[in-house]
């Protein structure tokens, strides 16, 4: 067979345009595919709901990839050790309460699973704004990355949404584009962010998955997002409670939807 570089462009173009739009209205849209984000999805989109993933960057993972100063390993302990075992990752234990993987099987076994579930996933996409109605967070604005890397004066696109989750890690994006621009007070004791603190494994751990919640009407956030805008430490390269995070808010999702 003759390959056209025409008809393999117009192929690329056509079924990503058709990908897009189906993603233009969804039951969850959520922010950052990292670990949290990713558990989330594939939580949500194993439990038939419509679900789609904008990620900035050109890779997923978040800082999973890296594991611990760019030692590819990572950490996780007895409470996120099943759902390890559910997405079939494999894990060994270093000693009590401690097991290790291997951070580019976690990260892509994630994204696999994720996406075979049903859940899409977009790369190269930011979400510039948020859609307000009725005082409720609706959808997203979203614009190219490169468009906002070159500081391109080019309009976006809006997506609706019934629900959108923050999993944009320690920038907490959306839940700043919101305290930045709309009068929503954040459900934190300030009303405001209150920002991460310094590393502490254990207090960390603890409490990512008790912050991991709606934040505002409509709102929901997950993985390091959730303490840095409810203010619990950061935990370093120890991932579980990212995978509970998403885990929870994608019960959550499920029994409000």
């Amino acid at each position: 067979m003759k390959l056209d570089d025409i008809k393999i462009s117009k192929a690329i173009i056509e079924t990503y345009n058709k990908k897009l739009i189906n993603a233009l209205d969804v039951d969850v849209a959520i922010v950052g595919a990292g670990p949290a984000g990713m558990a989330c999805a594939y939580y949500l989109a194993r439990a038939k709901k419509k679900v789609v993933v904008f990620e900035r960057k050109l890779s997923v993972g978040g800082g999973m990839w890296g594991g611990g100063m760019m030692f590819n390993e990572i950490v996780v302990q007895d409470k996120a050790k099943k759902v390890m075992d559910e997405f079939q990752i494999k894990t060994c234990l270093y000693e009590k309460g401690y097991y290790m993987a291997d951070s580019i099987e976690s990260v892509s076994t994630l994204c696999s699973k994720a996406v075979k579930a049903g859940a899409k996933i977009f790369n190269l996409l930011s979400a510039e704004d948020v859609m307000i109605r009725t005082k409720r967070i609706a959808g997203l604005v979203l614009n190219w990355t490169a468009v906002e890397m070159g500081r391109l004066h080019v309009d976006p696109i809006t997506m609706r949404a019934k629900f959108v989750v923050d999993a944009t890690g320690h920038a907490a994006e959306v839940v700043h584009i919101v305290e930045r621009k709309t009068n929503l007070r954040l459900r934190t004791k300030t009303g405001k962010i209150m920002g991460e603190g310094s590393m502490w494994a254990q207090i960390g751990e603890d409490t990512i998955v008790r912050n991991s919640k709606e934040v505002c009407p409509g709102l929901y956030v997950a993985g390091m997002c959730a303490n840095a805008v409810f203010g619990g430490p950061r935990m370093g390269p120890i991932f579980g409670g990212m995978l509970l995070s998403g885990k929870k808010v994608a019960e959550n999702l499920i029994n409000r939807l």
